[in-house]
């Protein structure tokens, strides 16, 4: 095979699997997916390649609302200490 057919090919497979990637996917019913999760090596793999990934995102979105929330504690008080009387007429 010469070279611009091997890159027809894998362009060709390329556009295929973009397609795929994009197309809508039709839903799955909850104990399909478990069977395939259970039965399938590189599926579940995947599945829990993206579950981790999907548990990482959400725990460093938690910790950023809990430092966000701590740091506007901290200037709430770091303003009241700055100016004890402010506090009566802000609440």
């Amino acid at each position: 095979m010469n070279r611009s057919h091997l890159l027809t090919r894998l362009r060709d497979r390329l556009t295929r699997l973009a397609r795929a990637l994009t197309r809508p996917r039709q839903p799955v019913s909850p104990l399909d997916e478990l069977v395939r999760i259970e039965t399938d090596p590189a599926y579940r793999a995947l599945f829990f390649a993206q579950l981790d990934a999907a548990l990482d995102e959400r725990h460093t979105a938690a910790q950023s609302a809990v430092v966000t929330e701590i740091e506007a504690a901290a200037e709430r008080l770091r303003a009241l200490i700055r100016s004890p009387g402010d506090h009566e007429r802000a609440a």
